[in-house]
């Protein structure tokens, strides 16, 4: 048996990478969008995901790219927020963090937004804020306005009340 049929023998062993990589990525892109500049790098790190499989190695953190001031713009619009995560559009974002084990800061602190990053959009806001006030919450009820009102104004000198009919006559005399 010579070297060449032992090196045959381990790669017809291996499965083929790039196989699988080309599945993966047709699955992933059918169902994601995708910029077409960012199809290289998926490709290359789905195959060398793939190829590392066999490897022990110790989990790192995953990196996340920070976005730049202007992809943070863009992501705040009236109608909706861009996730981070994965670059749809929601209308807040709480839900969709929990899904993805994060709560607002932490999604902050990971891809360094600033503290005042909003967790929904404002005209879902606007709508909910019209929405309690034309249901009047927030105030209190008509009875405790009256109260209220009776309470703070400043009361008069108590004065007795002036008696009504005539005087009666004095009785007879003895």
């Amino acid at each position: 048996m010579s070297a060449n049929d032992n090196e045959a023998d381990t790669v017809d062993a291996q499965p083929s990478y790039i196989a699988l990589t080309a599945e993966i990525v047709s699955a992933y892109v059918a169902n994601n969008r995708l910029q077409p500049s960012e199809l290289e790098a998926l490709i290359a790190s789905v195959h060398a995901i793939l190829g590392g499989l066999g490897k022990s190695t110790e989990p790192a953190e995953p990196a996340f790219e920070k976005p730049t001031p202007a992809q943070i713009r863009k992501s705040i619009t009236p109608d909706a927020l861009i996730s981070f995560i994965d670059g749809k559009a929601y209308k807040t974002l709480k839900r969709h963090l929990t899904k993805h084990g994060l709560d607002p800061v932490s999604y902050r602190q990971r891809y360094g937004l600033p503290a005042d990053y909003p967790a929904t959009a404002s005209s879902y806001s606007a709508a909910r804020s019209a929405l309690a006030r034309d249901l009047g919450l927030g105030r209190k009820p008509k009875s405790a306005v009256a109260e209220a009102a009776v309470a703070s104004a400043p009361e008069e000198p108590a004065v007795a009340p002036k008696p009504r009919g005539r005087r009666k006559k004095a009785g007879p005399a003895a």
